[in-house]
């Protein structure tokens, strides 16, 4: 099993626009071989000294995939390069982190 950790910084004001089409895309990630987990999340606002300053335009998208090949597999689809082409324009940053649990 691998775990990813998308980390994607929006232009201003396009966290909700970006969310409506990752939800689009989501339900069909989901029923892929090989997904596990797939899913976006937001910082959420606390008092808690440790965590970071609270980021308004970043969406993390959490995932959990059975292999490697799996999660190669699924970024070669048709549906994932036609949803990277609808919401490029939203993205300012990018990053990508693959783990593996030890």
């Amino acid at each position: 099993m691998i775990y990813v950790i998308v980390t994607l910084e929006l232009k201003p004001g396009k966290r909700e626009e970006f969310l409506a089409e990752f939800h689009r895309n989501m339900t069909r990630v989901r029923t892929e071989k090989g997904c596990i987990e797939y899913g976006p999340a937001v910082d959420l606002k606390t008092d808690i000294k440790a965590q970071m300053p609270y980021r308004e335009n970043t969406v993390t998208i959490l995932e959990k995939w059975e292999s490697l090949s799996a999660l190669q597999a699924h970024m070669a689809t048709p549906q994932m390069a036609e949803y990277q082409a609808r919401v490029k324009d939203l993205l300012a940053s990018r990053s990508l982190q693959i783990l593996e649990p030890k």
